[in-house]
């Protein structure tokens, strides 16, 4: 797209904060300076954390409040343009907390099914998009091969565990063979979808699994 269309586009429908909604000043991409400010980011140890079958996981957000608001209009009422500048944040947090620490990039997939009702898969074009900010490519690794309940909506840890239990297939070991891989997913909240797909990397051969999402819920 040439300068003059993206000025004119930016004319027809000025950019606006993924987080509040309202028109970004001049000079500013993607938050605007207010949320830039006042955002709840974790920083430090606090956006870093451990599970089980991979190392750890940051996360610049916490999941509340507008990043909450954002993450939900992103997943269920289509704004999937949103990728971009949560990607932008993810790169940033990795590149704060795992750089030189991982070989390869993907992601957390949906069903088919539920691709196929939200038409897009999230967390591939945030992985995607976080990617490129990190000079990368997102590849795929696997695939979900049934569809399961929100975890959203599950209430205690063993009940999410059992939810995605088996759910995730591989898509090609020998791409993740020996690699220490990084996983990239919207939202952390007990770490069970994450842990299991660290679980089926690591069965794939994987040297190691750490994970980056946007914003972590507890």
């Amino acid at each position: 797209m040439s300068g003059a269309a993206a000025k004119l586009l930016d004319l027809l429908f000025p950019p606006k904060c993924v987080f509040c909604g309202k028109i970004l000043p001049a000079g500013a991409k993607h938050l605007c300076p207010v949320c830039q400010r006042q955002l709840p980011w974790l920083e430090g140890a606090a956006a870093e954390q451990k599970g089980e079958f991979f190392s750890l996981c940051v996360s610049p957000l916490r999941y509340q409040d507008k990043v909450r608001d954002s993450i939900r209009r992103y997943k269920f009422q289509g704004r999937r343009g949103y990728h971009k500048a949560y990607g932008m944040l993810v790169a940033q947090c990795v590149k704060d907390h795992l750089a030189g620490k991982y070989d390869l990039i993907t992601w957390v997939p949906l069903s088919d099914k539920r691709k196929k009702e939200r038409g897009y898969d999230q967390a591939f074009l945030l992985a995607s998009a976080a990617a490129l900010e990190l000079g990368d490519v997102a590849v795929e690794s696997l695939r979900k091969g049934r569809d399961t309940a929100a975890q959203s909506g599950l209430e205690g840890e063993a009940e999410r565990r059992a939810n995605v239990l088996g759910a995730y297939t591989p898509v090609d070991p020998e791409l993740v063979a020996g690699k220490r891989v990084l996983l990239i997913d919207d939202v952390v909240t007990t770490g069970s979808t994450l842990s299991e797909c660290a679980r089926t990397l690591r069965s794939m051969g994987a040297a190691e699994v750490l994970c980056a999402t946007l914003a972590r819920a507890r």
